[in-house]
């Protein structure tokens, strides 16, 4: 496949605001869950790294945080790596929803976009919620604010025009050999796969102030026989909603439980017994060390001014 001389290969981005879609277009794209997704903003909290090879090429996803303002250090760390992602891609994909409104979210990312050198596809997601003439009024409003090399609109919910989306990144990527095996789907631990599976449980089924308040940690996974093994612990930073994740009599982490270890199953293919605990750490997310124990690691943390 790689003797083809117009083989290509390379690094895409998907950025924008939270709750865009972001994860769940890229899991369209490569055919299979790996993100997270929730209707929760900030679901996303690291750079995940994703890999669709076709005959055409490789390409490698790179799906980031929403940029925000961020309110403590775990929200910095999300919108650096957020941006920081932008030095590393050979294209952007910047995602917005369907609107004639530029808000100021949207404008701070302009900015950003405006200083780079890196080819910029406008993809206007969620085109299924409007009606169809309407989104040609959508892409003039943007095509005003910037010169874009691509403007595709799509539904990452629906599949629609995913494959267009496909062909136009592939244009804008490097030829050259691909960075990963043909098999490769992501380079993410299965062990931060569960647990962000986890987490995912919780956003759906918690109430409004508990979510962004957690973390989910791998304490063991072990696979004996035909059966894995999992031990993981949710972090939260009040002992108030210590008592609402595991709600009255255990039910709602039984919940949680029980949603989870069905995705699990699905990504290992094969049986799961989970068993979850739930643990407070008061004001966690502005706890440098504490973020680099459950994986965001402060050295990638500046404070934006």
């Amino acid at each position: 496949m790689e003797e083809n001389m117009e083989y290509r290969s390379g690094f895409a981005a998907l950025i924008g605001r939270p709750n865009v879609g972001k994860s769940t277009l890229m899991n369209r794209l490569i055919g299979q869950k790996i993100a997270i997704t929730s209707s929760r903003p900030q679901t996303t909290r690291s750079c995940i790294r994703t890999v669709l090879t076709t005959e055409e090429g490789q390409i490698v996803f790179l799906d980031t945080p929403g940029i925000h303002m961020a309110k403590n250090k775990l929200g910095d760390y999300m919108v650096n790596a957020a941006e920081r992602t932008l030095e590393h891609a050979d294209v952007i994909l910047w995602l917005v929803e369907p609107s004639n409104y530029i808000g100021a979210g949207e404008r701070h990312i302009i900015e950003k976009l405006k200083k780079t050198k890196t080819p910029v596809i406008l993809v206007i997601n969620k085109i299924d919620t409007v009606k169809r003439e309407e989104v040609f009024a959508f892409i003039d409003t943007y095509r005003k604010e910037m010169d874009f090399c691509e403007i595709v609109p799509v539904s990452a919910l629906r599949g629609r025009n995913t494959r267009e989306l496909v062909k136009c990144i592939f244009k804008y990527l490097p030829c050259g050999p691909a960075f990963y095996d043909e098999d490769t789907i992501t380079d993410q631990p299965v062990r931060q796969i569960v647990a962000e599976l986890i987490r995912e449980k919780a956003l759906r089924l918690l109430e409004d102030e508990i979510p962004h308040g957690i973390a989910v940690t791998i304490e063991s996974m072990q696979r004996r026989g035909k059966i894995w093994q999992i031990e993981a612990t949710v972090v939260c930073e009040r002992e108030s909603h210590k008592g609402m994740i595991i709600g009255k009599g255990g039910q709602m982490l039984k919940k949680i439980g029980s949603a989870a270890r069905r995705d699990a199953e699905n990504l290992l293919d094969a049986q799961v017994n989970l068993k979850l605990w739930v643990k407070v750490k008061k004001d966690w997310r502005d706890s440098d060390f504490l973020l680099k124990n459950y994986g965001y690691d402060p050295k990638d943390v500046s404070r934006s001014e």
